[in-house]
């Protein structure tokens, strides 16, 4: 057994740079050590959208992009025994897994195995009814609104189980973001299930490699404040893990941004609530002893991770649907740019009351106010004297008739021809909106199956 293991990240959210995973896996084959790549592509909300693509169409459902993300590390993986662990079968962890058979068939990858986990989706197993809501998410209203997917955060084990079945590629879906790390750190080391300074350690690392380049400077670089080099090009993180729980970040080779003390201070904190009590499937995490030491440059080492028993229930992430969102967009530009975007957006404003179109309706003045407005527009009304020469005027109106959504969205388009001088550039489109609430479920509730199939078996 090595005394330490690779594991780095290919993906922080599905949407990511998917040429990412190519310099993570040439550093993990020229440092030859054992490793793994894991991919983290599900969002709180990215799973309802799957399972409204995959009404659709039955082979759809799963990371779209999974095909141009895995193309280029593939063989490199296979032939270096570098293992592959992905939540990028989202609503269709059997889509994914054919997927990446057909992938394997084009470059000629014979004795692939791939490992499929599948038990998240609890839909048709558990009644949301009976469930405890988690506690921060009690005042939400899903509106009475059709139940669109229910998941369930899976540990860890199902995904030791199928490599422990010799799996070289690992689809899943909903998981503990850490456990994508962790798994490979179990089966490689034999770390027991309940040693839980060991699983506190791995979980910690998952934690930080699993938004990707956040830890190598992504959404941390700030021009003339935290300067990062070439973020164009910007690294995704690898960490070395010992044994005996030791952890050392670092990042791709011949990349840019940086790992510093900073850099693992920002996304440490990031998503845990209580850094004493940071809950996954696999652990609870004690952050509160946490010291940081930078050991080279872009590798700092992370000292006093401790854990507790992990949770005695699971997160389960129900997602509705029902009502709709449309946007409109359009430009205006030149001499008097603002009084003409006023002048938009009040024509926006009484176009829907004289309709009589049921929806709830914001106009934003992008450039002038937006991001920092009320619903009522307070910001926008203040002086802003004569205001830049290029604004984007737009309007979000949600509701739960379509018909009345789509019609608030194209009164947008309607202005390049009815709308003041100098109005271009319009754009519209509607989407079913989904609203999330937590519950928690015992572990008895879930059911997980980790099987592992030739990949030519899938074709």
């Amino acid at each position: 057994m090595s005394e330490s293991f690779l594991i780095g990240n290919g993906s922080g959210f599905s949407g990511d740079r998917i040429d990412a995973p190519i310099p993570v896996v040439k550093t993990l084959v020229e440092d030859g050590r054992p490793a793994a790549i894991f991919f983290e592509v599900l969002g709180e909300r990215t799973v309802a959208l799957a399972q409204l693509e995959r009404t659709a169409s039955n082979d759809s459902g799963y990371e779209p992009m999974l095909e141009p993300l895995l193309e280029p590390i593939l063989k490199d993986c296979f032939d270096n025994s570098i293992k592959i662990i992905g939540n990028f079968g989202g609503a269709n962890p059997m889509g994914a897994a054919r997927c990446i058979s057909r992938l394997a068939k084009r470059l000629k990858l014979s004795g692939l195995r791939v490992g499929v986990v599948t038990g998240d989706d609890i839909r048709e197993r558990v009644s949301l009814d009976e469930l405890e809501v988690y506690e921060a998410d009690e005042g939400i209203d899903v509106h009475d609104g059709t139940l669109v997917s229910a998941n369930a955060y899976l540990d860890a084990q199902p995904l030791v189980d199928v490599l422990a079945k010799g799996a070289d590629v690992v689809v899943c879906g909903r998981t503990g973001d850490p456990s994508l790390a962790l798994a490979p750190l179990i089966h490689h080391f034999g770390w027991s299930a309940d040693d839980w300074n060991l699983l506190a350690a791995g979980a910690t690392a998952g934690h930080l490699l699993e938004c990707g380049s956040q830890v190598c400077g992504g959404v941390f670089f700030e021009p003339g404040y935290k300067e990062i080099p070439c973020p164009e090009n910007i690294g995704f993180p690898i960490a070395e893990i010992g044994a005996d729980g030791s952890i050392i970040i670092g990042k791709a080779a011949d990349t840019g941004g940086l790992v510093d003390v900073r850099t693992i201070k920002e996304q440490l904190l990031y998503e845990i609530h209580d850094p004493s009590h940071y809950i996954t499937p696999d652990v609870t995490v004690d952050l509160s002893n946490v010291t940081l030491r930078q050991v080279a440059e872009d590798r700092v080492q992370i000292l006093g991770v401790s854990g507790r028993a992990r949770p005695e229930k699971l997160k389960v992430t129900a997602c509705f649907g029902g009502s709709y969102l449309g946007e409109g967009e359009v430009s205006v530009a030149g001499p008097n740019a603002l009084a003409r975007a006023e002048a938009t957006r009040q024509v926006l404003r009484d176009r829907l009351k004289f309709r009589g179109l049921d929806v709830t309706a914001r106009f934003d003045l992008i450039g002038i106010s937006s991001v920092h407005d009320a619903d009522d527009g307070a910001l926008s009304r203040q002086d802003h004297g004569a205001g830049p020469s290029d604004i984007r005027v737009r309007l979000a109106a949600a509701g739960s008739n379509r018909n009345d959504v789509e019609q608030s969205a194209r009164e947008v388009l309607a202005l390049l021809c009815c709308g003041t001088a100098g109005t271009g550039g319009a754009r519209w489109r509607v989407t079913r909106r989904v609203v999330t609430r937590s519950y928690l479920a015992e572990r008895s509730a879930i059911e997980t199956q980790s099987q592992c199939f030739a990949s030519e078996d899938l074709l």
